[in-house]
């Protein structure tokens, strides 16, 4: 098939900030995105969960914009806005009406250049309390909350950047003063550590002037990007269990994998691999535990990118009451080992394909994606031109090359599993054994 080809265009301002315009005047809408090179990875031991703390302190005021007025201001133009932290970057993001997009622009470049007139320890004191809430909300007491913290703990040891979760630790937001925050925004939120992308209905001369008036001013941040080490061997080297007693209506078995870097076509090959084995009510994992043995009552796999020693391929499977988790694990292990050894069919491959290329060209019709993966692809590997080759990456993968990573990655010297019983059945098998 003929893949689009996004137009864009690439440069730097005197004071580092990368520039990426890409112009599209199908919709009067216009696409900000920035990135950050800043995420969890980059926190210290005792300072984790300050990269997510800030993309929340960001919202709440620069010198010339008062608490929450970002918000406001971007809604009352028909607009939306919002930010999101990871393991490698924090990005902020707004899509507005095209004539108003010089307000945009505005807002991003005063709080990357004022933020620290307006941060107060009341400011502080309130956003702790409000990331203190989410973390309470979304891994403390949330049913199976807590995976992701136990998965990365699991793959990655206790000294590697992303052994801890982008919200942090309560003591450690608890014990985030006023100057440490300061510190973490003066390393780290600086032109020369960010890309900004525009992509949409706009004239690219008129936003790089407005660009130029409004971020050109920012100074540099001298020592630029900070390198972070985080080398780990390609397998876990054995097999690592854990079970986890929680408040859960079901039982569910976890698995993790290290897996290739994100940017290696082998991870390519691994994201088809994912839609073979769990993508859709027609995937293999689907189709045995969930239809026709009726072991599980939903099933999941897929790999998450990361740039630093491994990315995480992870999965689950949900017990049906009464199902022995050993039938279920046994299952859904045999579906693994057998696509490591033999290459899935030329059915298999072309619906992999098709729902990844119907992903793929989904996501890139919105202007407010193609300004993310721009920003993602320059920040990442200093190569936004991947936005169009990736695509194109995705439907060369061979059978052969999916069933290489899948024996790479599947290894049981390359496995967490970790069990998620509710806690009272957890109890009545102790008492049991005892």
């Amino acid at each position: 098939m003929l893949v689009p080809t996004i137009e864009f265009s690439d440069e730097r301002l005197a004071n580092g900030l990368r520039l990426i315009v890409a112009e599209d005047h199908l919709a009067p809408v216009a696409a900000v995105n920035i990135w950050y090179a800043v995420g969890s990875k980059h926190e210290q031991p005792g300072k984790t969960g300050f990269a997510h703390l800030f993309e929340h302190v960001m919202f709440q005021g620069s010198a010339h914009v008062s608490k929450a007025e970002h918000i406001s201001l971007i809604q009352s133009i028909g607009g939306t806005m919002n930010g999101t932290t990871w393991l490698d970057r924090t990005n902020y993001f707004e899509t507005v009406p095209s004539h108003q997009l010089e307000i945009a622009l505005w807002l991003e470049a005063d709080r990357m250049g004022t933020l620290l007139d307006a941060l107060s320890q009341e400011n502080l004191d309130n956003q702790r309390e409000v990331v203190k809430n989410e973390k309470r909300w979304s891994y403390d007491n949330r049913p199976y909350g807590s995976w992701w913290e136990h998965m990365l703990a699991g793959l990655f040891p206790e000294d590697h950047p992303y052994h801890h979760t982008t919200i942090g630790s309560m003591a450690d937001l608890e014990a985030a003063s006023l100057e440490d925050v300061k510190a973490f925004f003066r390393m780290h939120y600086a032109p020369n550590n960010a890309v900004l992308s525009i992509v949409g209905d706009v004239d690219r001369t008129q936003v790089r002037g407005w660009v130029e008036r409004y971020f050109g001013g920012i100074p540099a941040k001298p020592g630029l990007p900070v390198v972070i080490s985080g080398d780990v061997p390609p397998t876990l080297g054995r097999e690592r269990r854990e079970t986890v007693a929680d408040r859960v209506p079901h039982a569910r078995i976890y698995w993790g994998f290290r897996s290739p870097l994100f940017g290696d076509p082998r991870l390519d090959a691994l994201d088809l691999a994912g839609q073979i084995l769990a993508g859709g009510k027609g995937s293999r994992l689907h189709r045995r535990l969930v239809r026709d043995e009726r072991l599980a009552l939903d099933v999941a796999l897929s790999s998450a990118g990361c740039v630093l020693g491994s990315s995480v391929t992870a999965g689950w499977a949900t017990a049906r009451p009464g199902v022995d988790l050993a039938v279920l694990e046994a299952a859904f292990w045999e579906e693994l080992e057998r696509l490591a050894t033999t290459p899935p069919t030329a059915d298999e491959l072309e619906r992999a394909k098709a729902l990844t290329e119907a992903d793929e060209l989904g996501a890139l019709q919105r202007v407010e994606e193609r300004a993310d993966r721009l920003s993602m692809y320059a920040t990442l590997f200093d190569d936004p031109d991947l936005v169009n080759r990736i695509l194109p990456r995705y439907l060369g993968v061979t059978a052969e090359q999916i069933r290489d990573v899948c024996r790479d990655v599947f290894r049981a010297d390359n496995r967490l599993v970790m069990v998620y019983q509710p806690a009272e059945q957890a109890a009545g098998d102790a008492e049991a054994a005892a």
